[in-house]
């Protein structure tokens, strides 16, 4: 007992003073912004988050504390904690030897869980920090660090692609039966989407940006890519015909041919265009395998995603001179399924250091007569139980869908409502557009919007 208390003293020295994800699960942590969100008078308080950005999931409680102060209209500290967050990112790059925290944390994660390592996080959530950052900035005024934003979200996108070959490369020189079943499952449930990091919200967010503050042509490339990833959005489809014929680009023909030809907004028409997010992303589950190893009992927790059985649908847009129906540009499930399937390689070679260290640990506690043994056998497999915790740390307040649609209309003021939500009066003047951004979260839909 003395032998294992030393280690377990030793465990949360190296590892720091912030434990939250290591014992507590982190959905379970989240899970009282998220109702608070979902509430038809919710003020989320993010003391509790703010306080812990200092510790081990710092950057992860910076992005949620950032994106719950967006969510309820304060871009002013949304921004404050997203730079805190994006700062965190250039931490880690920066970092050209290892630290001896790092070391801690990792040699920890062999003896606890994978919670015990900072908090890095997929490349989807990094790429949509930027993105958010951006509509931050244009919801402020501030049109120049919006731009600031698209181009780093964009270089980002780029720059996850060697990322991506490489996990996939590692996923392929697996054989294992189980972990080969998940990836199975992860890959029907992803549909189209193949990567974390291919993410068409985005492309169509930074597009859309440059389209509205003056750099069509830049538009132009980023909804070619959006239209790569989600080839069957109307809207999408209709923003690139369109852009094609304006810019007398020479694929035009080609996509007329095939989603039909794209109206040039009229004369002193306006336009209004809707980003609609719907929901939360998808929580990580957890399944264990038990086992024992020379007579001793062992666990094995990795993370896992169920995938929702209920898919969203088109969302209805009331109170212009048609009823518009917002369609999908990307599910933030698929993205976060690709993660964990990218993530694979690396949890499995950590959870098999972690079953030897824990059996040769095992060993160790084994005294000089049968009593003690019992006693040491018994406590070390509790010790391996408690903390045998998969990490099922990831952005949580992110949304489950994202959707879209626009139309040239006359200007003037509208009563606007999404999906049977009360009306919200917007704007339209005329050769302007007005970009109006819908965040459902349960019981709970929220309008923001400029005009552009």
């Amino acid at each position: 007992m003395k032998r294992l208390l030393q280690v377990y003293i030793v465990c949360m020295t190296l590892t720091g003073c912030a434990f939250n994800s290591i014992f507590i699960n982190y959905p379970s942590q989240i899970a009282p912004y998220k109702s608070q969100l979902a509430t038809s008078t919710s003020n989320a308080s993010l003391t509790k988050l703010a306080d812990n950005i200092s510790g081990n999931d710092g950057l992860l409680y910076a992005q949620e504390a950032g994106r719950i102060a967006q969510i309820e209209g304060d871009f002013a500290n949304s921004k404050a904690y997203y730079q805190q967050a994006i700062a965190a990112y250039k931490d880690f790059d920066d970092r050209a030897i290892v630290s001896v925290s790092d070391i801690g944390a990792t040699s920890s994660s062999f003896l606890l869980n994978d919670n015990a390592i900072p908090y890095r996080g997929p490349g989807y959530e990094r790429i949509m920090l930027h993105q958010y950052q951006a509509l931050n900035y244009l919801l402020m005024g501030d049109v120049q660090g919006a731009l600031v934003e698209v181009r780093r979200s964009n270089q980002l996108q780029s720059s996850e692609q060697a990322h991506y070959e490489k996990s996939q490369d590692s996923i392929k020189e697996m054989a294992n039966g189980t972990i080969n079943s998940e990836i199975n499952k992860l890959n029907k449930a992803s549909g189209t989407v193949t990567s974390s990091f291919l993410n068409a919200y985005s492309y169509y967010t930074t597009g859309l940006l440059h389209e509205l503050l003056g750099e069509p042509n830049d538009a132009y490339i980023d909804y070619r890519k959006a239209a790569q990833i989600t080839p069957d959005n109307h809207f999408l489809q209709q923003d690139l015909v369109r852009l094609a014929k304006q810019l007398s680009m020479p694929q035009y023909d080609e996509f007329k041919k095939r989603w039909g030809d794209a109206p040039l907004p009229k004369k002193g028409q306006g336009q209004v265009v809707f980003m609609v997010e719907r929901g939360f992303a998808p929580e990580k589950q957890s399944f264990t395998v038990p086992f024992t190893i020379d007579g001793n009992f062992q666990t094995a927790a990795l993370a896992t995603y169920y995938p929702r059985t209920t898919p969203l649908n088109t969302t209805p847009i009331t109170g212009l001179n048609n009823v518009l129906k917002a369609q999908s540009i990307a599910n933030i499930d698929a993205l976060a399924y690709n993660a964990l399937k990218e993530a694979l390689p690396g949890a499995l070679f950590r959870q098999a250091a972690r079953v030897v260290t824990k059996s040769e640990l095992n060993k160790s506690v084994k005294g000089d007569n049968k009593h003690d043994n019992d006693v040491g056998s018994v406590a070390m497999q509790i010790f391996n139980v408690v903390t045998e915790q998969p990490d099922r740390r990831s952005w949580l307040t992110l949304p489950q869908q994202a959707q879209i649609a626009r139309e040239f209309i006359k200007p003037g003021q509208y009563n606007i409502s999404i999906a049977g939500s009360s009306a919200t009066k917007i704007e339209v003047k005329p050769n302007r557009a007005t970009l109006i951004w819908v965040i459902e979260t349960g019981n709970r839909t929220r309008f923001y919007s400029i005009i552009i």
